[in-house]
């Protein structure tokens, strides 16, 4: 149905009947598909846009690329606007304001109604990242004394207006949240049974100004399908649906995988992101990776005398150096992992390190068998040259599985990102470190 509909759009004669036909029997979802894989012909964009049907638009619209928005908002008239605003979820209304450019932005607001745009206003006020910012004020309210027959009348009342029905909140006249009902214990409760009788009185909620990580954890933690969100009185004031978390989700991982890259995170899709901006986002970061690493030209200059007694040291600094940027790699990413699934906490701290040197330990003799046998079959059967190698090899596996273990945990402690403490920092202290191991070791062994 997607290419028909593709097909249909990208004729050459716009055959507007027929693509309206097709419309309605296609999923909200697999229409904004449609606007991204049309490109930036913002003409096709709008009159597509403009034989949605009412019902969907405002879905529609919700779900596609904010450059696609701003097209379509451009190209509708004030009242349009208004009412395709209005449509929007709450949540959905403020992911939409906040890519705007501040032009857009007030016309949106100017043309919404004043209760919406009071909404608006109030969940733009928190912070990035934190839970007020992506709830929703949808959600069924029930008082504690109504029966299952008044929960249902006004679910059939309000329901389609809001975001979820799955989950009914029970408040009390100030909003201070009592429990929650699902509608799988409604519908499977007598109608005249009270609400407070089949209510769950402990309800999982998270405060406005948390984290949206820490929301995300509890949706993995209970299987949720909304989470109420209470402000510092424990006042319902909206709730968090699974649709967002996954957003979150996706956002939080995007980002940790850049900042273990050395990349300066951003929310700009690759091939939308300026070459200027790319490059700004890498530069930083390469540029304090290239002065740490001065400290490992230092060190190689420290050791001058000894590469130049015996040359053939200088063949194993690569080897090494690889060996333990890889190892300290490899325990980095398991506890930065760990730790955001909330496998590892670190009050686990000596039970890691203790783990991680028996690893270091195993790996590091495999690896040095290998090593001691390579080293002296293809350099004279030197056995004194194969021991150093391996000895530095063996010592510099320990350290990097232990650094790469640790400095996560503690960067966790200190309320910093523990994904800048990733791969490429490591690979930079470790590789100091194991050229210091390594020409002490053979200062040491060959007497230089």
């Amino acid at each position: 149905m997607n290419e028909e509909l593709l097909k249909l759009v990208n004729a050459e004669y716009f055959d507007a009947a027929t693509i309206k036909s097709v419309l309605p029997f296609m999923n909200t979802i697999d229409i904004a598909d449609i606007f991204d894989e049309v490109g930036r012909d913002k003409e096709k964009i709008i009159r597509l846009y403009r034989i949605l049907p009412k019902n969907i638009a405002a879905e529609v619209f919700a779900e596609i690329d904010s450059e696609h928005q701003e097209s379509i908002v451009g190209a509708l008239s004030d009242f349009e606007v208004g009412d395709m605003v209005n449509r929007l979820f709450v949540d959905d209304a403020v992911d939409f304001i906040e890519e705007m450019p501040a032009t857009v932005v007030n016309r949106v607001l100017r043309t919404v109604s004043r209760e919406k745009r009071k909404v608006i206003n109030q969940l733009l006020q928190y912070p990035d990242d934190s839970a007020g910012s992506i709830m929703t004020t949808e959600y069924i309210a029930l008082r504690e004394n109504a029966t299952v027959q008044e929960a249902f009348d006004l679910i059939r009342a309000t329901g389609l207006d809001k975001e979820t029905i799955y989950t009914c909140y029970v408040i009390r006249q100030d909003r201070y949240l009592l429990g929650a009902v699902s509608a799988k214990t409604l519908m499977l409760s007598a109608l005249q049974d009270g609400i407070a009788n089949i209510m769950d009185i402990h309800p999982v909620s998270v405060k406005t100004f948390d984290d949206q990580e820490e929301a995300a954890a509890l949706f993995k933690k209970y299987g949720l399908l909304a989470l109420p969100v209470v402000d510092r009185d424990e006042r319902l004031v909206g709730i968090i649906t699974v649709d967002d978390i996954v957003d979150v989700i996706e956002e939080e991982t995007t980002e940790d995988m850049e900042k273990m890259s050395a990349l300066a995170p951003s929310d700009d899709p690759y091939l939308k992101t300026g070459i200027v901006k790319l490059a700004r986002n890498r530069i930083v970061w390469l540029l304090v990776l290239m002065l740490s690493a001065a400290i490992t030209g230092g060190i190689i200059a420290g050791f001058e005398d000894a590469l130049a007694a015996l040359p053939i040291l200088v063949a194993f600094i690569p080897m090494l150096m690889d060996t333990g940027g890889n190892a300290g790699s490899q325990s980095s990413t398991l506890i930065i992992r760990g730790m955001a699934l909330e496998e590892i906490h670190f009050r686990d701290i000596f039970r890691v390190i203790w783990r991680e040197i028996r690893v270091g330990a195993l790996c590091g003799i495999g690896l040095g068998l290998v090593n001691f046998v390579r080293i002296y079959m293809m350099n004279g059967r030197n056995i004194v040259l194969a021991f150093t190698v391996t000895v530095s090899l063996f010592a510099t596996v320990m350290m990097a599985k232990t650094i790469g273990c640790v400095l996560p945990m503690l960067a966790k402690k200190l309320r910093v990102d523990p994904a800048i403490m990733a791969a490429p920092l490591i690979t930079t202290i470790v590789d100091a470190a194991s050229l210091f191991i390594y020409f002490s070791a053979a200062k040491y062994i060959f007497h230089i």
